[in-house]
């Protein structure tokens, strides 16, 4: 199953840069990473069966576990993809977030686009480990 981040705005070099590449190259599942402008922009194609995550301040916190359950259950059902979304200073509308599979928080705090992907991509690597039975991941 493809984990596939498409953020608003470009990242360049830098340190928040850097760490989304550390945590998705330790990725065993295919991904890829999409950069759209801030404003406009042509989204990818959505194929059928794609299950879309938006990461909102209205969305629900999840525990690194309910993450992995979340991603096990579309990968044994047969899902192509899961394609997480990172919007722009405003985020998304009420018809976007309307669409989603899963409204994503991660936590009430506002946090800069260019850490949330980093924090994006550390989850997923993060649950793909818990999935795997790696020793990364810590409870407790």
């Amino acid at each position: 199953m493809l984990l596939h981040i498409v953020a608003r705005g470009r990242i360049g070099r830098g340190p928040e840069s850097e760490l989304v590449d550390r945590y998705v190259k330790r990725l065993n599942w295919p991904y890829k990473l999409t950069e759209l402008p801030d404003t406009g922009g042509k989204m990818p194609v959505v194929d059928p069966g794609t299950r879309i995550v938006l990461l909102d301040e209205t969305g629900v916190v999840l525990p690194s576990r309910e993450i992995a359950g979340t991603l096990e259950k579309w990968r044994d059902s047969g899902v192509r993809e899961v394609r997480f979304l990172i919007g722009a200073a405003d985020g998304f509308d009420d018809a976007a977030r309307a669409e989603a599979d899963l409204l994503l928080s991660f936590g009430r705090a506002t946090w800069p686009h260019l850490l949330a992907r980093a924090m994006l991509a550390e989850q997923l690597w993060r649950a793909t480990s818990i999935l795997a039975n790696h020793p990364y991941h810590r409870e407790g």
